[in-house]
């Protein structure tokens, strides 16, 4: 079988990883009654609502699915609508633009847009650290400047591995100068799947991957490594698990595609319907509160797709990415049992955004997207779908109307502040701590920005004042340790968000929400239209005032206010 032929060499790469970590104790395993729990926090990259099993997808995901079946699965959990700006916000317990990363990573000249975490801000790894966590991270960073090169054809060449610059950011702004003892994983956003680009081992640059690689595998194996490595101490660990997948370029073994080949040929509207009915019938929603919302573009029917076979591919693609992270994610389950730390460990998994409706083809190569492999093999950026997508030539993605299947019920996606955009599936596990009745569902309104104050509650750590001379800025973020009792918990009242002008502010189940190229604000009541279908705007016109003020006001207070310009 070639699906495991990456295992035979991974722990080459995996030792570099957790690199001679210190064992304590016996050779047994000797977990501690009495000890605090590990923390395990996982989270997919541009991952849909409804992508996984137990949120009502038909991808195959037993793992995830055992960890909803025998925890808890939010409801009304936020994101901030991108892949950096929710790394902010989740690793430091703020809002991002009070972590600097307003937009992307580059450096800009306002305090909410310096595209780094601040000296202003904490992470949860040295929080954590001060309470006597062991720390490691392994996968995908994405909030540090990026060190691109003046000269484009400089870029290519270092994206295409035939030249090499160096660091890939400031080092000051690495995990491991951010309180983790360890890391393994891309420190760019965007990778080859086979071979990526920004991939280190602490600080040191991994200047060749084996043959058989897989990124998604490399950062599953790499927590199996560390949770190994951490297994004969009383320390608890916490490590942060930040995969790629399924974020494009679409890229996935061909034995886990073949899995899906026939999974979407019926298209759009069927996937769509089906999993709304499963949602429902899992008890995820309330029909008469969450229509289906109308299908983007419904214009072109599938029958009339001329398209229908590359989009089939491209959707099973998307699947296969999902299902082989899940099957890494059972293996750190498995690695868990065998040190007896499953029952004592919390688990967490969650994506950064909604399903992404870019059309990668057509960025083309640059900046962070190669033009050729290692070998000098051609990548195709192919605008009209007749190069398959899932090998490592090919740069594709699922597109604006997949993506608003796999965010079924929700309109809209990735970087929109619509419910498809930041509302993300969140599972939580913690046998010996959640109390919760098992397969339940919370609808504690929560934000990425509450695993701060959860964590240093469980873990008793303090949340500092200040940190190495620097005034840290409070946490905005309000702890889940109620929803693991099951005890009555409202969460957040109110939440907010902005992203390149796409904005919303949330007070009870009131939204005000705009799309980032449109400057109206429209009006949902949440309560009884959780699908954003229809705007009443206009029928409450003192409640949007109201809104817009608050809105405002944060804006003001949380560094989204002054946008950078020309001084």
């Amino acid at each position: 079988m070639k699906k495991r032929l990456f295992a035979l060499s991974f722990p080459v790469l995996a030792l570099a990883a957790v690199g001679l970590l210190k064992r304590v104790g016996n050779d047994q395993p000797r977990p501690n009654a009495s000890r605090r729990p590990n923390i395990i926090l996982i989270m997919a990259d541009d991952l849909g609502f409804s992508d996984l099993g137990c949120y009502g997808g038909e991808i195959r995901t037993p793992n995830i699915d055992f960890l909803a079946q025998n925890g808890i699965r939010y409801t009304q959990f936020y994101n901030t609508s991108r892949c950096c700006p929710t790394r902010a916000s989740l690793l430091t317990g703020l809002y991002n633009h009070q972590a600097g990363i307003g937009k992307m990573t580059d450096a800009e000249n306002e305090p909410g847009y310096q595209g780094h975490l601040t000296d202003n801000a904490v992470t949860l790894a040295e929080v954590l650290k001060t309470a006597g966590y062991q720390t490691a991270m392994s996968g995908k960073w994405h909030v540090s400047n990026t060190n691109g090169q003046k000269n484009p054809q400089d870029q290519l060449d270092w994206l295409n591995h035939q030249k090499d610059f160096g660091d890939f950011s400031p080092l000051s702004q690495y995990p491991t100068s951010r309180g983790f003892d360890k890391f393994f994983g891309n420190i760019w956003g965007v990778v080859d799947f086979f071979d990526p680009f920004s991939l280190v081992s602490g600080t040191k640059p991994i200047k060749s991957v084996p043959k058989n690689y897989y990124h998604t595998d490399a950062i599953n194996d790499t927590a199996v490594a560390y949770i190994n490595s951490y297994a004969k101490s009383d320390a608890p660990f916490f490590m942060y698990v930040a995969h790629t997948a399924p974020h494009w370029p679409l890229m996935a073994p061909d034995e886990e595609i073949e899995k899906y080949k026939d999974t979407y040929k019926d298209g759009w509207d069927a996937i769509r319907e089906a999993r709304y009915q499963k949602m429902i019938k899992l008890g995820l929603i309330d029909p008469a509160k969450t229509k289906l919302s109308k299908r983007w573009k419904d214009d072109l029917t599938w029958a009339n797709n001329p398209d229908k076979e590359w989009d089939a591919r491209a959707m099973a693609v998307h699947a296969a990415m999902i299902d082989r992270m899940d099957q890494g994610i059972g293996r750190i389950l498995d690695a868990l049992r065998k040190n007896g730390q499953l029952d004592n460990t919390l688990v967490l998994f969650l994506s950064d955004n909604g399903a992404s409706p870019e059309n990668s083809a057509a960025y083309g190569p640059g900046f962070d997207r190669p033009n050729q492999t290692r070998d000098g093999r051609p990548i195709s950026y192919d605008l009209k779908k007749r190069d398959m997508p899932g090998p490592e030539t090919v740069y594709a993605s699922i597109g604006q109307r997949w993506a608003n299947v796999a965010n079924t019920p929700y309109q809209y996606w990735k970087a929109e502040s619509y419910e498809g955009g930041v509302r993300t599936p969140l599972v939580a596990f913690w046998p010996k701590g959640i109390t919760a009745k098992k397969g339940s569902f919370s609808p504690q309104m929560g934000h990425v920005m509450d695993f701060m104050a959860t964590f240093v509650e469980m873990a008793g750590a303090t949340y500092p004042k200040s940190y190495k001379g620097h005034t840290i800025t409070p946490t905005t973020g309000l702890s889940l340790m109620p929803s693991f009792k099951q005890k009555a918990a409202t969460g957040h009242q109110t939440l907010f968000n902005e992203h390149f002008n796409a904005r919303y502010a949330r007070s009870g189940n009131w939204k005000l929400v705009a799309a980032g190229t449109d400057t109206t604000w429209k009006l949902f009541n949440l309560d009884n239209d959780q699908t954003e279908t229809e705007n009443v705007a206009s029928r409450h016109p003192e409640k949007v005032r109201e809104l817009e003020g608050k809105w405002k006001q944060w804006a003001k207070t949380h560094q989204v206010l002054p946008k950078p310009g020309k001084k």
